[in-house]
């Protein structure tokens, strides 16, 4: 059976679209759900980022799977490690100037938590395969006005770490992993999931 064709409906739980795109050009027939707000919550205490990333994929799919009757729920989760600290969506432009010039110069880490739950019935909690991607990057050393140049485009908002590879910035490069998952849902490794789930 090709993964495309499912007796249940694709659900991406997530209003990001980039992971909307990626699953279009991709080929795939689904419709958005986003999940609740209070879906997500901070890295605890000593949990560990691959953890983290992956308790948050899971939350977000259980969150969806609990409003629908039945559907394959795929949730994600993505942050960007740099000197070993976690980078998140940046909550303004102050915090993203921050990022900027703490990551630049620097080897990064794009790390992508990816859930894939399948819900059969509206009395099933559904049963879930979870895993994580992750892709090496290096950024160039930008000046502060390059960053300042980036923070006017606006093209900061939304994304881990202050920035997107899908943006073309020329001082970001993939030294090793998946293009995908920089953009913000790993293909390779959903397709991955799709199949043994399948099986």
């Amino acid at each position: 059976m090709s993964i495309f064709n499912f007796p249940f409906p694709i659900i991406l739980a997530s209003q990001s679209p980039r992971r909307r795109q990626l699953l279009s050009d991709a080929g795939f027939i689904f419709d958005v759900l986003p999940p609740d707000d209070g879906a997500e919550d901070h890295q605890q205490p000593g949990e560990t980022p691959d953890h983290y990333v992956c308790r948050l994929a899971v939350q977000k799919a259980r969150n969806v799977a609990a409003k629908l009757d039945s559907g394959r729920i795929i949730a994600c989760d993505t942050v960007v490690i740099c000197k070993n600290r976690v980078l998140e969506k940046p909550i303004d432009r102050d915090d993203a100037r921050q990022m900027l010039q703490f990551s630049r110069g620097q080897i990064q880490f794009v790390l992508s938590g990816l859930c894939l739950l399948t819900k059969r019935t509206p009395k099933d909690h559904g049963t879930y395969l979870v895993e994580t991607s992750t892709t090496t990057l290096s950024m160039q050393a930008i000046t502060d006005l390059e960053i300042e140049d980036y923070l006017d485009s606006g093209n900061w908002q939304g994304k881990a770490g202050g920035f997107g590879y899908q943006d073309r910035n020329d001082w970001i490069s993939i030294i090793e992993g998946s293009e995908s998952n920089v953009v913000g849902l790993p293909m390779e490794l959903l397709k991955q999931l799709l199949v043994v789930s399948s099986q």
